[in-house]
This record gives structure tokens, C-alpha cells and sequence, in this order.
């Protein structure tokens, strides 16, 4: 890995992925307290991902993304107080403890979600980018999705319509090995995700997704490529996930040694760690100094999510329907 950022994007970098991974721990506890209920995705092992890509993104650029989201939602810059008081099913959630893990925005962010229906958010994702284009803001839509995603026909109509039209948008494909269960190899029969556009003219490229700097240049390229008038870039990215589909799957289909293989040798954060150390001398009091900061934010979410009252029955019927034209 080369020297190419300055060591306060590293530390900023550094924090976010921790944030994320010190987040949906907690999570996960909650969870296992019965105090967040319903599904729960979680992101943890996944974290280069989502850092990577949002360094690169302009104010204008829009993000969507499937049920695997609240690493999204806090790289995205969504306050942790809130996503955790979604997740808690209270009022002071994003979503005013309605919609949940898999149903939370932020217009402020250009954050839409957060789908829990598999693959449905890619074409609106292509719909966002058409918004764009219509508009001519130079924004860029980033829609992201799952290799069990990856396979479904509404993401091949997408991409048709996006490279009919040269929408200005990038498809991440976050190839996790496995859709729920079962591991890409025995679900797909071309796993070359990245190369599945060829037909309609759309270029891609893999890359390892467990290495920060390796997510941010690519994800540079794929999104000047969109951005400059082109049309849309199928981005993969190799990655791993170490808990189960959900927080129901105790995820017996793969070994414990293929997982702690993963985390001893792949680990994004332990990895970029590493990398701080050795290229900016980062002290190991500098790094545990940003720990307790991160420690401190999470129990900050963890007691406002606790203390937020829940939402009172008479919000059933609101935020039901918005009348809006988008194009205006």
C-alpha cells in the first residue's frame, strides 16, 4: 500500500471504520437484550467498504443501498444517536421508530435507505440517477447491493436502462462470499460479478474490499467515469462478513476456522491500523485515545436510543404519503 493519503484522512478514515465496527457490536448486544427487534443486518468485517467509497463523494451524490445498512448510514455522517434510536424502535430513530434496521433516510445526507427487499433498491437507485441527469446537478448515484443481489433481473433491467441512457451511476456489488447461506460459489454460476455488464457496454472492476486505499482509487475511477457523462460502472468489491446473515443465522455453513482466517489475515481495521503505524508513526496512545472517543459516542447512542420515549400510536398515520415533485 503507497502513501497516498495524509495521515489526518488516515486517522479520519481510521475512526469512521472503527465507528462503524464498535457500533454494531453494541448492536448486537442490544439485540441479544431484546431491546431491538425484528431483523438485524449487521456490517461488521465490512467496514473499508462503505469509508472507502464515501471519501470520494461529492455533497450532490446520492447513496441506496439493501438491508446490510448501518455502516452506510453512519459513514454517510447519519448521527449514531439516531440510528441507534431507529434500531431501539423509539422516536428519536431517523425514521421516528418506524421503519427500523432495514428502513432508514436522511434526506439531509442524500442517504434513501436502507430496502429489505432483495435487490429492490437498484432500480431506484437507477431511478436517483435519472433524477441527476435530469436535473444536471453532477451528482452521482452510488447504489449498492449483495452477491445474492447481484443475481436478480431487476438489476440487469437496471442496467440496460442506465447504460441506454448513460445515467450517472456506480453498481457496488459488496461480494460477501455468501447470499444469506449459501456461497457464491454454488449460487453463481459466473461469480465475475464486476464483468456482467459487457452486454450492455458497461465497464467494471474488482477489487479487494478489505483495504481502504483499494476502495477509495477505485472507487475514484468508477465514479469519475459516471460522473463525467459515460454512464454507469459496476464496482466489486471482495469482501467478507463475520456474523451470520442475520442476527437469527448462526451460520453453520462455513467453518470457524474460514472466519478467524479472515479476521487474522484480512481484517480491514486491523489492517489499516497497521498501516497508520508504520507510515505515519502513529503512537499506540493515538490509537487509544481514538478507541475511548469511539467507545464514548456508541454508549452515547446506546443511552439515548434507551432514554427516547417510543412513538406514539398516532404516528401509524403519518408520513404515510408526500406529495412531491422531484424534477422541480
Amino acid at each position: 500500500m503507497t502513501k497516498s493519503i495524509s495521515q489526518e484522512e488516515a486517522l479520519k478514515a481510521y475512526r469512521e471504520m472503527l465507528l462503524i465496527r464498535r457500533f454494531e457490536e453494541r448492536a448486537a448486544q442490544l439485540y441479544g437484550m431484546g431491546l431491538i427487534a425484528g431483523f438485524c443486518h449487521l456490517y461488521i468485517g465490512q467496514e473499508a467498504v462503505v469509508v472507502g467509497i464515501q471519501a470520494v463523494l461529492e455533497p450532490q451524490d446520492t447513496i441506496i443501498t439493501a438491508y446490510r445498512d448501518h455502516g452506510h448510514m453512519l459513514a454517510a455522517g447519519m448521527d449514531p444517536k439516531g440510528v441507534m434510536a431507529e434500531l431501539t424502535g423509539r422516536i428519536g430513530g431517523y425514521s421516528k421508530g418506524k421503519g427500523g434496521s432495514m428502513h432508514m433516510f436522511s434526506r439531509e445526507k442524500n442517504f434513501f435507505g436502507g430496502h429489505g427487499i432483495v435487490g429492490a433498491q437498484v432500480p431506484i437507485g437507477t431511478g436517483l440517477a435519472f433524477a441527476h441527469k435530469y436535473k444536471e446537478d453532477g451528482g452521482v448515484c452510488i447504489t449498492s447491493m449483495g452477491d445474492g443481489a447481484a443475481n436478480q433481473g431487476q438489476v440487469y433491467e437496471s442496467y440496460n436502462m442506465a447504460a441506454l441512457w448513460k445515467l450517472p451511476i456506480v453498481y457496488v456489488i459488496e461480494n460477501n462470499h455468501y447470499g444469506m447461506g449459501t456461497s457464491v460459489e454454488r449460487s453463481s454460476a459466473g461469480p465475475n460479478y464486476y464483468g456482467r455488464g459487457q452486454g450492455w457496454g458497461i465497464p467494471g472492476e474488482k477489487v479487494d474490499g478489505m483495504v481502504y486505499l483499494e476502495v477509495k482509487e477505485a472507487a475514484k475511477r468508477a465514479i469519475a467515469h459516471a460522473r463525467s457523462g459515460k454512464g454507469p460502472f459496476i464496482l466489486e468489491l471482495d469482501t467478507y462478513r463475520y456474523r451470520g446473515h442475520s442476527m437469527s443465522d448462526p451460520a453453520k455453513y462455513r467453518s470457524k476456522e474460514e472466519v478467524d482466517t479472515v479476521k487474522l489475515k484480512r481484517d480491514p481495521i486491523d489492517y489499516f491500523k497497521e498501516y497508520m503505524i508504520k507510515t505515519f508513526k502513529i503512537s499506540e496512545d493515538q490509537i487509544k485515545m481514538i478507541e475511548d472517543e469511539i467507545k464514548a459516542v456508541v454508549l452515547e447512542a446506546v443511552e439515548f436510543s434507551k432514554s427516547s420515549p417510543e412513538p406514539d400510536p398516532s404516528e401509524l398515520y403519518t408520513d404515510v404519503l408526500k406529495e412531491e415533485n422531484i424534477f422541480s
